[in-house]
């Protein structure tokens, strides 16, 4: 397994707004309106999971295996080219304050590693990136 980090990301709201918000995937449609209008037409979701097809991989669905309140939300990879597991932590820093980083660990074999590893690293800082600017209120 190859482990992907994101760096930490300061999110200007508290751990339970942020929590609450990414523990349940039907909030996503308060952000639909910030999704690339070609990937709306394959961008689905409901409270325990998300999918969207993402150029070149293709469809990606993604559902929650795990919430630890106020801390973790855990995905699995379904329906995947590549097993992979990604996790949304979060942790306070203020009464008003949060930090996020994102983790992804995937299955990936020795041959593609090359190829695969800069796009997935760049993929999972873009997905930090973007979690970090949604108002989590």
């Amino acid at each position: 397994m190859t482990k992907f980090e994101s760096s930490v990301k300061q999110i200007p709201y508290p751990v339970e707004d942020v929590y609450r918000n990414i523990s349940d995937l039907n909030n996503l449609e308060r952000v639909r309106d910030r999704i690339p209008e070609d990937k709306l037409k394959s961008f689905s979701f409901d409270k325990d999971s998300v999918s969207v097809n993402v150029a070149p991989v293709g469809d990606l669905k993604l559902r929650i295996i795990e919430r630890e309140e106020g801390k973790c939300v855990k995905f699995e990879g379904v329906q995947t080219p590549l097993p992979f597991n990604l996790w949304i932590q979060v942790l306070p820093v203020t009464a008003t304050e949060s930090k996020m980083k994102i983790t992804v660990q995937a299955d990936i074999p020795f041959m593609l590693k090359g190829m695969v590893a800069g796009p997935l690293q760049d993929g999972v800082e873009k997905i930090a990136d973007a979690l970090s600017q949604i108002p989590f209120v």
